[in-house]
């Protein structure tokens, strides 16, 4: 059924993929799709706060959390199961968004919490992946 699943994961919070691996896992098989498996690096939003860290900061940061994302996909997916690994940097929902839009995935897999009523008014970043993405998403809570 599905060719290409995405799936966002955050490596310090296993909640965004304690229940999402599995079913992530379970597509992949049934159909024989393949797997994005997307992290995202928070930005520090104001260009003067960057000044603060060295040189060849955020490239020094993306490769350390590539090479968790390597470690995290051997521990967790089957061998049998083709991964693509990818680290975005930026707000998550639009890291997520962006990414899809580039690498075309059928299907989006992603966690997401009980809303809180701060989310009704400014939306958790699963409610805004589903809102704009282009292709299907299925939301696990967690």
């Amino acid at each position: 059924m599905f060719k290409h699943i995405l799936l966002p994961v955050d490596l310090g919070e296993e909640s965004s993929w304690k229940k999402t691996v599995p079913v992530a896992i379970d597509q992949c098989k049934s159909s024989g799709a393949k797997l994005s498996m997307l992290t995202v690096i928070p930005d520090f939003g104001m260009s003067i706060v960057g000044q603060y860290f060295p040189d060849n900061y955020e490239k020094d940061v993306a490769k350390k959390i590539l090479e968790q994302l390597h470690t995290f996909v051997k521990q967790q997916i089957p061998e049998d199961i083709r991964v693509k690994h990818i680290v975005g940097e930026g707000s998550v929902y639009e890291v997520i968004l962006n990414i899809a839009e580039e690498i075309k995935p059928d299907l989006i897999i992603m966690s997401s919490h009980r809303p809180e009523l701060k989310d009704y008014l400014l939306g958790p970043n699963s409610a805004r992946v589903v809102r704009h993405a282009t292709c299907s998403v299925l939301v696990v809570r967690e």
